[in-house]
C-alpha cells in the first residue's frame, strides 16, 4: 500500500483550492487543465478519499482540508529552508503568512503589532477578518497558519498562547440613552434598539442576558459589519452597543458617547493559535503579536 503523499500532487491540490477552478490552477502551474485533473485524481486514489467538491469555486472536503493544511505547512517549511540557505533568488519569493484576526483587534491593536516587520522585505502577511469565536475554523481547514481567537482549546496540530483580554464598554449616544435607557438601563435593554456587528455576533445578546436574567437584546437591531462603522453607528444614535475601550474612551471624554452602566465592562479573552512549525517567519510574527498584545490588552 502506497502511503506517501507526492509533493507535486499536494501542491496541485493546493493550487486548485486557492485558485478556485481547475483551469485557473492550470494557468498558475503552467500545465494543462487535464494534467491538473489527473494529479488530483491520482492523489485521491492514493489517499482513498474524495478531496475536492467539484463546485464553483471548488471546496476541499474534510479530508481535503487535511491535505491543504499539510500543503501550506510544506510550502512554509520549504520557504524557510530556502531563506536559511540564501536561496531567495531561486524563485521562492518572500514568505507570506496567512492570519485570521477578529475585526475589533484589526481596528485597534493588531496592525501596529506588525509595524516592526515593515522593514523586512522577506515577510508579508495576508489577514483574514473573522469573528474571534470562529477564527479557529480557518485554522482547522488549513486556510490560515495562525489566528487571534477567543478559544483556549488548541486546534489539532496547533499551539496556544494567551494574549490578554479585550475590554468592551456598554455605550450609547447621550440622546439615545435619554430616550431609551433612563431609569433602569439594564431592564430596558430587551426593548432598546441595538447595534450588532453581524448575525454571528452574540456579544450584545450575552450582555443583555447577563443583566436581565436571560433575555436577549432587542429584536430592533442594526447590523454593521465594520469595527469603525459599528462605533459610528452607536455614536449616531442608531442603538446601544459594546464598544472596545480604546475606541470608546475618546468619545466618552468628548461627550459623543455615554457609558449607561457605569463601572460595568465586558472582558473577552484572546489567544494566539498557530501551527506547530519550526518556522522562523511564523515565530517572528508570533513574538511581535504577543508584545503588542501585552501593551494593548488587559
Amino acid at each position: 500500500m502506497m502511503t506517501e503523499l507526492p509533493h507535486d500532487l499536494v501542491r496541485t491540490l493546493l493550487a486548485v483550492v486557492d485558485e478556485g477552478t481547475f483551469d485557473a490552477a492550470a494557468a498558475a502551474l503552467h500545465v494543462t487543465p487535464s494534467a491538473v485533473s489527473q494529479r488530483v485524481k491520482a492523489l485521491e486514489q492514493r489517499t482513498g478519499r474524495v478531496l475536492l467538491m467539484r463546485t464553483k469555486p471548488v471546496r476541499p472536503t474534510e479530508s481535503g482540508q487535511v491535505v491543504v493544511r499539510f500543503a501550506r505547512q510544506l510550502a512554509r517549511l520549504e520557504g524557510d529552508a530556502r531563506d536559511a540557505l540564501g536561496m531567495d533568488d531561486a524563485g521562492g519569493g518572500p514568505a507570506r503568512l496567512s492570519i485570521a484576526v477578529n475585526a475589533d483587534s484589526l481596528a485597534t491593536w493588531f496592525v501596529p503589532a506588525l509595524a516592526g516587520l515593515a522593514q523586512d522585505a522577506r515577510l508579508y502577511v495576508e489577514l483574514r477578518r473573522e469573528d474571534e469565536a470562529h477564527t479557529t475554523a480557518l485554522l482547522r481547514e488549513g486556510e490560515v497558519m495562525a489566528a487571534v481567537t477567543s478559544s483556549p482549546d488548541p486546534v489539532a496540530g496547533c499551539s496556544v498562547r494567551r494574549l490578554g483580554s479585550m475590554r468592551y464598554l456598554p455605550c450609547a449616544a447621550p440622546e439615545f440613552a435619554a430616550r431609551w435607557l433612563v431609569g433602569d438601563p439594564a431592564g430596558r435593554l430587551p426593548e432598546a434598539p441595538v447595534v450588532i456587528f453581524d448575525r454571528r455576533d452574540d456579544l450584545q445578546d450575552a450582555f443583555a442576558r447577563e443583566l436581565t436574567g436571560g433575555r436577549n437584546a432587542s429584536p430592533l437591531r442594526h447590523y454593521v459589519p465594520s469595527s469603525e462603522g459599528f462605533v459610528d453607528a452607536v455614536t449616531a444614535g442608531l442603538g446601544w452597543g459594546l464598544v472596545p475601550g480604546s475606541q470608546a474612551e475618546p468619545r466618552l471624554r468628548s461627550g459623543g458617547l455615554v457609558a449607561f452602566t457605569p463601572g460595568r465592562t465586558v472582558e473577552v479573552p484572546l489567544y494566539w493559535q498557530q501551527w506547530r512549525l519550526d518556522s522562523p517567519a511564523l515565530a517572528t510574527v508570533a513574538e511581535a503579536v504577543a508584545a503588542a498584545a501585552a501593551r494593548a490588552l488587559d
